[in-house]
């Protein structure tokens, strides 16, 4: 498996202890971030907000870092994130934070450290446009919203 050295700093040394982004298992793809708060945080059903990591990472250029939910407690609490998967650019410095949203139907409590999210680093390419008069034909063609159930019934 590929590895990549990447520059993490704690956001706010001397507070509360940031951990660092950590694989659960040797399989999985993504790294847990925690919940970098002082005291726990009440969500109420339908409710947003913005939870710090404490940290900042300078990913290369090439590379981008996705933020996805957890599945555990999207099923169990019902906790998810708005903007999934959230994308962190290679040129931001910034502390990665996390816009959570309680779709439950209870309120719920983040308390401090609680792992919230998932980050995945992936390679990314850019595009060059090549401005065409026609597309070359597919099998699929311009079939959109379930297509693919249609042509299953055929």
């Amino acid at each position: 498996m590929e590895e990549i050295q990447i520059a993490i700093k704690r956001v706010r040394p001397g507070g509360a202890p940031a951990s660092l982004p950590a694989y659960m298992t040797e399989g999985a793809a993504g790294m847990d971030l925690c919940a970098d708060l002082s005291h726990d945080i009440q969500l109420g059903p339908l409710q947003r907000t913005l939870i710090p990591t404490g940290i900042a990472i300078a990913l290369p250029f090439g590379y981008e870092a996705q933020i996805r939910p957890r599945s555990g407690l999207a099923l169990k609490e019902g906790l998810t994130l708005i903007n999934s998967p959230g994308t962190i650019d290679a040129d931001y410095r910034g502390e990665i934070q996390l816009i959570a949203i309680n779709l439950g139907s209870d309120s719920i409590i983040i308390p401090p450290g609680q792992r919230i999210a998932q980050m995945i680093i992936q390679r990314v390419v850019r595009v060059l446009w090549q401005e065409v008069s026609e597309l070359p034909r597919s099998e699929r063609q311009a079939g959109g919203f379930g297509h693919t159930d249609d042509i299953r019934k055929r």
